[in-house]
Parts: structure tokens; C-alpha cells; sequence
């Protein structure tokens, strides 16, 4: 262990000579390998995996990396670093493939195409209440109701529960409302709600509106929906009821426009996935549109990580098996490019969904269009994404020239705390990469040293020793160490960070203070690296970067303590106390009006209230009286 170890960096003929390595590990392995489909992981000598693979029959499989001699430069990387090989055996070839998916977003592998900025898409629904109530829904669908989507973001969910809560009439209160119906609820008065909250709609005619919103989200006969409000419009009309009528008038413009942000396709797709990808300098862009109910409902863009001479097939034919391995699948996926494993998918997909699921790739008419369009996608938002990685790499490179850093900067993490009085106090970090500001390595830290609540120096000391002694401690399952760290402060904040990075032996990582001018005011700032302080000219593009990583970690500091505040604030005295669930806490806050009225009553008047029995009143009065 204590043998320090020596990294060569091999010419590419070294390269391909090393991976004999990796393959008399496989050669060893054989034999014990039975006939079967599964899955391979090839392993380094710490243990990380290096790639994950699967076959339909795993020794003919592994076989292949034995016997090749020529194998392409990636592959012969891999096998140099193969220190173990694992196996993992299925039922079917369909089981490995969804393993396969399961394992390589797990793990991340380096030598495997991964699917990044992987989430969830948010839904339309409603629910199945006497009254549903419709809502954006995001996450696992385990509530009992109807799902509409998936749509391509949070915007355009709820863009359309505005719109469709104005020509339908459904309900956004909560459950309580409606149980109570003692209240009118606000969107009511406008116009947005039939009124369940305040008795105003019977069951039977809500169940009517219910059954419209469905059958527009279901199957977008909006034509329908559209002709038979005209026809209720005529009517009131022809009755003098004008207000009746201009209400109609107002849910049929409604429809016009939710007809027109939805776009309805004209390939006519009731229920597809359009996957299109484009490849240019050794980077890719995957473009994902939602058609559903014949309407398209919005688009995503994925940059999935890869070496840069894999072949777009192959990027698409794992896209699609990363993808789907969580969400749900429509019946049909449209893609740009035929790929090797279509007929597999095909199966595995069905077989998951339990339905039949079609891949198809288009090559004619209006599918073609809807195809072209969705490249078209692909290629700009690539050309911007390289445009700004340019960017990004420009402004990392000018820091290192200005600081005269030592190594090339590819990742930054940015601190910075907040608190009032003391109060409520956070530690931030933001990280920013080639790719711009890096949201999943973000990290909040509840202040937890006593006495540092409103010491910036001890805050700072506190967010940097937690955040490095887990870096050492769980080395691989936490955030991979920054190249540059850059603190919101002067020469105090600086020195006092410097004594942590020392004693973590982190001697060598460079770190940046900002100190603000004299005035506080932008523009101004000094900064200080190694006993030295720096400043830009006002006009300088460097400067306005490094404000803006400043600006980043400060608002996310603030954002943080301010949720964290207005959580302790919703926070009642009665949740001290234990045993005192929510209907007890409902019926004290009822009774007394106030948290503090509770504390101020005697035992007699806690002992009172329905459903709070002598015991748990005494604990009550004893908890304020103590």
C-alpha cells in the first residue's frame, strides 16, 4: 500500500501491446463462465468499473476480446486497465439488456456511451377524487389517477393546466377545500374553477368537465370539444344569456390557443417518441420529441457522454436502452438511424410496458418532416453547446494565465455562506465545468459548530474540513477534488480556508479569494491567490466571469438559508412536542387559534378539546410550564 504508484501515458502501439493484461484475465475467467446470457464488467485494480457489457451467450462474447488482434484504440485502452472481471448471468438475452441499462447509469463506466442529465419528465394529473383535481405531477406514478404526458418541461406543464383550467373548469385547491365547502376558492372569481370548494357544481356536471379535460388530453379531439362549446355559445346567445355566452366565447379562444402551443402534428402520431441525433467534432446531440394525442408536446436535448470515434448508431442504439430503462415507453419510437439491436429493444420494451412497442426509422412523407425537423434540432443545439464549451474553456484558460496556475483548470467549485443574526445558517457550493454550472455537484451545509453561527471564518473552516474529510473518506462515492476554489471574502477568509486545504494535505490545490471594493461595489473587486493580490481592468471579460461564479455561489447560498428559514418559520411550537400528530395539532390550532394561545392556556382548557385526552393534555401544559 505504502508503494507509490507511477502512471505512464503509453504510445498508441504500447497501448495495444498492454492489453494483454485485460485479456489473460478474461483467458482465466473463461472456463468458469457458463454458456448463458448476462452481463460483464470489466474492473481496474481499485475496483471501479471500467465498462459494462452484456451478450446473449457470455463466453462466445468474451471470447471476442481473446481472439481479436487489432482491436480499436478505446478497446485497447480498456483491456490495459482490466484488473477483474466480473459476470452476472439472466434468463434472457432481454433481462441483460435492461441489467446492462440499469448498471451503466448506476456506475457511469468511462469506457461505456452514458446517458447524461438523465431526469424525469413532468406529467398532467388528475386525480380520482369525488372532485379530481388536476396538477403537475413529476417522479414515480403511484398515485390513483390519470397521467398525460410525459411533457418536455415544467413550463410547458404548466402552461397547459392554466389554459385547460380556463376551458374546463378543474380544480387546483387541495382535498380539505372541497371536504370543508365551506369556501370559495380564488380561481373561482376567475374564471378557472367550476367551484367544488364551495358547493358550487354538483358531482354529476363536474364529472362532465372531468370527462371533456380527458377526452381532449387523451385523444386531442379538441374539433369536437370546439364545436359543441360554439353550439352551447349559440344557444346562450339565442336565450340572452350574453354573460354565459362570452364565457364560451373565452374557453373557445382558450382552445384556439392551447391548440396552437401544443402544435398539432401533421404526421398525425397519437402516441410517439421522435429520437433524432447529430455528431460533429467528436461530440453528440440527441433530440427527444413528445408526440401525444396528436400533439406535440415539447422537445429535449441530451448530450450524451462518449469517445469521440463512436459511430452515431451505436450512441443511439444505448441512448435508447439508457433512456427507457425508467420511464415509460410509447407505442412507437421513431428514430434517424437504423440500429443493430432494434429487434431486441423492440421485445424488451414490450415486454416491460406490456404492450407492443414499434421502432421504427422514418424514410418518407410526413414522418420524414417530423424526422428532419427533430436533426435539424439536434445540429443547432449542438453547434451552441460547442460554441459554449469554447467559450467556457477561453475564460478557464484566461484564469490560469492571470493567477499563473500550475495545471490546467477544468473544474471550479465556488463557496459562500449565508445567515441572519446568526440564524439559520448555510454553507454553499456551486461547481462549474466545461459545460457551464454543474447543478448536481451543488451542495448546501447546515451550519453545525457551536458558536460559529454568524463567524464567516469558522462557517467557512466548517464547509470546507466536512466537505474534503468525505472526499478522503469515501473516495470514488463522493465529488471527485476541483482543480480551482474560489471563496466570497479578503486575505482573512483566505488564509483561514489556506489551513484547511493544509491540513488535508491539499497543499497544491489552488484557491482564489474575492475581496468587494472599498464601496462594495462591482467592478472593484481584489483578488488574492499565494500572498499576492490581483485586480482586472472594469472591463475586462475574465472579471465578468468571475463575478458571475461569485454572483452563482451567493444566490444559491441565499436561496438556500431563505428555504431553510420559511421552513423553521411554517415550523409550529406544537411539532416539539412528542405524540402530538397532525389531527391533535388541527384541533388545538382550531381551538386556541395559536400556538401561543396554547401555551398560555391552563390544563383545564387543553384538557377540553376534542380528542385530546388527559395524558397527552398534561404533556402538553407540561411542555410550555416546565
Amino acid at each position: 500500500k505504502n508503494v507509490p504508484l507511477l502512471v505512464f501515458k503509453l504510445p498508441k502501439k504500447e497501448v495495444m501491446k498492454s492489453s494483454e493484461l485485460g485479456k489473460e484475465v478474461i483467458r482465466k475467467e473463461l472456463p468458469l463462465i457458463p454458456k448463458l446470457p448476462g452481463v460483464y464488467r470489466m474492473l481496474n485494480y481499485k475496483g471501479d468499473i471500467l465498462y459494462v457489457g452484456k451478450a446473449k451467450n457470455l463466453p462466445n462474447r468474451l471470447k471476442s476480446y481473446v481472439s481479436e488482434k487489432n482491436h480499436i484504440i478505446r478497446t485497447g485502452r480498456m483491456l490495459s486497465q482490466t484488473f477483474k472481471l466480473e459476470v452476472t448471468t439472466t434468463t434472457n438475452e432481454s433481462e441483460a439488456l435492461l441489467l446492462e441499462a440499469n448498471l451503466i447509469k448506476k456506475y457511469k463506466p468511462k469506457f461505456n456511451i452514458l446517458l447524461k442529465d438523465d431526469k424525469s419528465f413532468p406529467y398532467i394529473f388528475l386525480s380520482n377524487h369525488e372532485f379530481p383535481r388536476i396538477e403537475k405531477h413529476r417522479g414515480k406514478k403511484s398515485k390513483s389517477g390519470h397521467y398525460y404526458g410525459p411533457f418536455a418541461s415544467a413550463m410547458a406543464v404548466n402552461s397547459a393546466i392554466k389554459t385547460l383550467q380556463k376551458i374546463f373548469l378543474i380544480r387546483s385547491c387541495t382535498d380539505q377545500q372541497v371536504a370543508s365547502a365551506d369556501k370559495t376558492c380564488f380561481n373561482y372569481y376567475l374564471k378557472r374553477c367550476a367551484g367544488p370548494c364551495g358547493s358550487k357544481i354538483s358531482k354529476e356536471d363536474y364529472a362532465k368537465l372531468v370527462e371533456a379535460a380527458d377526452e381532449f388530453l387523451s385523444s386531442g379531439k379538441y374539433r369536437k370539444i370546439q364545436k359543441s362549446f360554439s353550439v352551447q355559445m349559440e344557444k346562450a346567445s339565442d336565450e340572452l344569456d350574453f354573460e354565459k355566452a362570452a364565457i364560451l366565447r373565452d374557453k373557445i379562444k382558450s382552445l384556439n390557443i392551447i391548440q396552437s402551443s401544443l402544435k398539432i402534428n401533421e404526421a398525425n402520431l397519437v402516441e410517439a417518441d421522435v429520437i433524432a441525433g447529430y455528431k460533429e467534432s467528436g461530440k453528440t446531440c440527441i433530440q427527444v420529441f413528445f408526440y401525444r394525442s396528436k400533439q406535440n408536446w415539447g422537445n429535449q436535448a441530451f448530450f450524451p457522454k462518449h469517445d469521440p470515434d463512436e459511430n452515431l448508431k451505436d450512441i443511439l442504439n444505448s441512448f435508447v436502452t439508457q433512456f427507457y430503462e425508467n420511464k415509460s415507453v410509447p407505442k412507437l419510437i421513431i428514430l434517424s438511424e437504423v440500429i443493430k439491436e432494434k429487434n431486441l429493444i423492440e421485445r424488451t420494451l414490450s415486454e416491460k410496458e406490456n404492450k407492443k412497442i414499434a421502432i421504427s426509422v422514418a424514410k418518407k412523407g410526413s414522418k420524414l418532416k417530423v424526422i428532419n425537423q427533430a436533426i435539424k434540432n439536434a445540429k443547432d443545439s449542438l453547434t451552441r453547446k460547442l460554441y459554449e464549451s469554447q467559450n467556457n474553456r477561453d475564460l478557464l484558460d484566461k484564469i490560469n494565465t492571470k493567477f499563473n496556475l500550475k495545471s490546467e483548470i477544468n473544474l471550479i467549485e465556488v463557496y459562500d455562506n449565508s445567515h441572519i443574526s446568526g440564524t439559520n445558517s448555510i454553507g454553499a457550493l456551486i461547481t462549474y465545468g466545461e459545460e457551464g454550472f454543474l447543478k448536481k455537484r451543488y451542495r448546501k451545509f447546515d451550519i453545525k459548530t457551536k458558536g460559529a453561527e454568524q463567524d464567516d471564518f469558522a462557517m467557512m473552516k466548517e464547509v470546507l474540513s466536512r466537505r474534503f474529510k468525505r472526499a478522503m473518506l469515501e473516495k470514488g462515492n463522493y465529488l471527485t477534488l476541483p482543480d480551482l476554489i474560489i471563496i466570497d471574502g479578503g486575505k482573512g477568509q483566505y488564509s483561514s480556508a489556506k489551513e484547511v486545504l493544509n491540513e488535508f494535505g491539499l497543499h497544491d490545490l489552488p484557491m482564489i479569494a474575492i475581496a468587494k471594493g472599498k464601496f462594495r461595489n462591482s467592478g472593484n473587486e481584489t483578488f488574492f491567490y499565494e500572498g499576492k493580490s490581483f485586480k482586472f481592468e472594469k472591463n475586462d471579460p475574465t472579471l465578468f466571469f468571475m463575478q458571475r461564479l461569485r454572483d452563482e455561489a451567493h444566490r444559491f447560498a441565499i436561496t438556500t438559508h431563505r428555504a431553510k428559514r420559511a421552513k423553521g418559520i411554517r415550523k409550529s411550537l406544537l411539532d416539539q412536542i412528542e405524540g402530538i400528530g397532525s389531527m391533535r395539532k388541527r384541533a388545538l390550532l382550531n381551538h386556541f387559534g395559536s400556538a401561543r394561545s396554547v401555551e398560555s392556556a391552563s390544563f383545564d382548557e387543553i384538557k377540553s378539546v376534542e380528542g385530546v385526552e388527559e395524558k397527552v393534555a398534561k404533556k402538553i401544559y407540561n411542555f410550555f410550564h416546565e
